[in-house]
């Protein structure tokens, strides 16, 4: 089923769980997303980073992702992680992501808050929710997010003061927070600041977002989750999980790619299902009781839209 942001985000702040955004450039890692959601009952976010167009096109990877999520016995969110240009946001928009991240952390604090204000009101206009960033996740050194290596990063850390007025002004639905991780393979183990995910947790209503998340310990994560942090970013895991499966998979030369396809979907789907249990969000995407009303609702949004594109 394909939700927005608030439908899988605000359960997981009131119930103190994360849910994961894992990136998908083929059907592969897709497949394996989907089916670790699916088995474990969990929610889930499924989704590209501008990054990463240049292996996977954003309208190619819109074919198959907006169909897996509408078809998902799981909520399932399509996300357009990182967005770096306005009309990159839009195009998302207009192909049908459930949710975008607009990031603008490295512009200027006014010019972050004035762009992104302007991306939100057009994101809710599609019934869509909006994520941003305040302060600034660094890049580890070959990370597929870039190249912005820093060598303190505590001097770009989340302000909450600041974190309250930006959402205040934008109106936007989840927030990235810079409190110590960086994206991709982490050389020595980051350090976390702990302290201040949870005075931005209390400080802000919003659900709070950690990206840089392959490769944190599992104490990290719990520490984090129980902190404030309703949603995890990852991609570095899924992927070098199913390249090390299609290596070990490829023993000889009479096996051609088809024969590493089921390798790298079930070593993707290991690797995912690891990171649900770990966030707490298993058994989260069910249709029992207590989200029933949540799910009329996203089947009335569902129809409303289709009939409003006939």
């Amino acid at each position: 089923m394909l939700v927005t942001l608030n439908d899988v985000l605000i359960p997981a702040k009131k119930g103190k769980y994360a849910v994961g955004l894992f990136n998908a450039v083929n059907l592969e890692l897709a497949r394996g997303i989907i089916a670790a959601a699916e088995e474990t009952g969990s929610p889930v976010i499924m989704g590209t980073a501008e990054v990463l167009f240049p292996y996977g096109p954003l309208d190619e990877v819109s074919y198959y992702l907006i169909p897996m999520a509408k078809k998902a016995k799981v909520p399932v969110v399509i996300h357009l992680d990182h967005g770096l240009r306005k009309e990159t946001c839009l195009k998302a928009l207009k192909l049908g992501f459930s949710s975008i991240m607009y990031d603008c952390s490295t512009d200027p604090y006014d010019v972050n808050v004035e762009k992104v204000k302007e991306m939100a009101d057009i994101a809710h206009s599609y019934g869509a929710t909006i994520e941003a960033e305040l302060g600034h996740v660094g890049d580890n050194e070959g990370s597929a997010e870039g190249s912005s290596h820093m060598d303190d990063p505590s001097r770009f850390y989340t302000d909450p003061k600041q974190a309250k007025d930006f959402v205040d002004k934008t109106g936007v639905d989840a927030l990235a927070i810079a409190v110590g991780t960086a994206h991709g393979a982490y050389k020595l183990p980051p350090k976390l600041d702990f302290g201040r995910i949870e005075t931005i947790a209390k400080t802000i209503d919003i659900p709070l977002v950690l990206h840089g998340g392959s490769g944190l310990t599992d104490s990290d994560f719990k520490k984090a989750i129980e902190k404030g942090i309703s949603k995890v970013n990852i991609f570095t895991d899924i992927n070098i999980a199913a390249v090390e499966a299609e290596f070990s998979a490829f023993d000889n030369m009479n096996k051609g790619v088809i024969d590493l396809i089921p390798a790298a979907v079930n070593a993707v789907k290991s690797a995912v299902i690891r990171k649900l249990e770990l966030f707490g969000s298993v058994g989260k995407g069910g249709m029992d009781a207590r989200n029933v009303d949540q799910i009329v609702q996203l089947v009335v949004k569902e129809v409303v839209k289709e009939l409003r594109n006939r």
